[in-house]
């Protein structure tokens, strides 16, 4: 068959979907990768991948910008005539879904998270819901992330039941992501590290402020931010704000790198006070690293942490109540942290490994 996989980002693409396209590719089917072009166009290209530039607003709901985004779908679909789409993320399952259904384009739709618009009902909360019901309605397969989104989208009747699984996030590599043992220089070192963009809704400015609670009563604790700063998303922090805070010394400052492992090796423990998540990422590579977590008891997140066994969750958007959480985590002994990153390792070799997530996608396209 010939196969799209269409995503936002191509960043996106080579970060998380290699190893599934890797594998259709070894099934013989004939994969193409749909996304706007950036910098990682030529990762593809060098494993011998093609890719089709489409045009893509990724920075909110702009009518005059979507229907462009739309068009430019319709155009690529039309013109390349793949036998079933592959859709990740918001733009493209909506739009990309849409032009499939007009098409009559076989479609698998992964919902990766329902971003900034489901954390708070309005009038394009109630769009978009609908948006999702059109782009849906005949999707050959839907799979969502964690049950409470699909438990959402089965509420207000957007898809079929019959057509809706979980798979278990985009999969990690849990011999690139191995276990670390806990040192007694990294448990005493004290680091809290989040790892995302640097967006509101991740629970960015909770971290800070949790870090002000904490720093006048514990000296040698250090909080660190890594990962890029998002101009294009409406909630995003400003690079003066972070800047701001790195010349208080409440924070360190880290951009996004090619490899985040040194730095999840040196962490204490991983924070994510994040509103609302798909999976995690950011969680699961810590936890195959064996790292002891925090973060917000909310959709995704709770998936990651099993609260009191590999980590703790916390309120979300309470400040106050993520820093009582990770001043439990500086009083836990050497043992007891060892143990939660033991749990962290296993919980994620035994439920969100690589294989098992290749598994769930070629099950449903043997059976298409």
């Amino acid at each position: 068959m010939k196969i799209a996989i269409v995503l936002n980002t191509t960043w996106n693409v080579v970060n998380f979907r290699l190893p599934l396209i890797r594998s259709l590719i070894s099934e013989g089917h004939d994969v193409c990768v749909v996304s706007p072009r950036d910098s990682y166009v030529s990762a593809l290209e060098s494993e011998g991948i093609r890719h089709v530039d489409i045009y893509m607003d990724n920075k909110g709901i702009s009518p005059f910008r979507d229907m462009k985004t739309v068009v430019s779908f319709f155009k690529c679909y039309v013109r390349h005539r793949f036998d079933l789409v592959l859709h990740y993320t918001v733009k493209p399952v909506i739009y990309g879904g849409l032009v499939s259904r007009v098409l009559g384009i076989p479609t698998i739709s992964t919902i990766t998270g329902l971003g900034t618009v489901f954390i708070r009902e309005t009038l394009v909360t109630r769009l978009v819901r609908i948006l999702y019901w059109l782009s849906q309605k005949k999707a050959y397969h839907i799979f969502f992330q964690n049950s409470d989104d699909m438990a959402l989208f089965l509420r207000y009747e957007m898809i079929c039941p019959e057509l809706a699984s979980i798979v278990p996030g985009s999969g990690i590599n849990t011999d690139y992501f191995h276990s670390v043992s806990t040192s007694k220089d990294v448990s005493d070192n004290h680091v809290f590290l989040l790892v995302a963009r640097m967006l509101r809704d991740k629970g960015v400015n909770e971290f800070v402020e949790a870090a002000r609670l904490i720093r006048d009563k514990q000296s040698r604790v250090r909080f660190q931010l890594l990962g890029p700063l998002d101009v294009e998303n409406n909630t995003a922090i400003s690079s003066d704000t972070i800047d701001a805070w790195v010349t208080e010394g409440v924070v360190e400052y880290y951009p996004s790198v090619d490899d985040v492992r040194p730095y999840l090796e040196r962490a204490f423990c991983v924070v994510l006070p994040s509103y609302r998540e798909g999976l995690p990422r950011t969680l699961l590579e810590a936890a195959a690293m064996g790292k002891p977590l925090i973060a917000t008891d909310t959709p995704g997140c709770r998936d990651v942490v099993l609260d009191g066994e590999n980590g703790y969750l916390c309120r979300v958007a309470d400040a106050k109540d993520l820093a009582e959480k990770m001043t439990a985590m500086v009083s836990l002994s050497f043992d007891e942290l060892s143990r939660m990153g033991e749990i962290s390792r296993g919980h994620v070799v035994d439920n969100f490994g690589e294989k098992r997530v290749i598994s769930c996608y070629l099950d449903v396209i043997n059976d298409l």
